[in-house]
């Protein structure tokens, strides 16, 4: 479980994708899973986490297609 003291979204990018599944904590913004090199929504996910996800889910997209 990799544990994040600031949310930055490149760096938890590279890491999700970088480790492919997973659990990490970003501090200010909750517990999440990762699964396939992708952020998994939690079940009890509050509209901060959709954000989180989204966004996380959208740079690692960017960066496969860049490579």
């Amino acid at each position: 479980m990799r544990i994040f003291q600031k949310y930055q979204p490149l760096l938890v990018a590279k890491h999700v994708k970088g480790f492919f599944s997973g659990r990490l904590y970003i501090h200010g913004r909750g517990g999440f899973n990762y699964a396939q090199g992708m952020l998994v929504l939690p079940e009890d996910a509050k509209p901060r986490h959709e954000e989180t996800v989204q966004e996380i889910n959208q740079l690692i997209s960017k960066m496969q297609a860049a490579a």
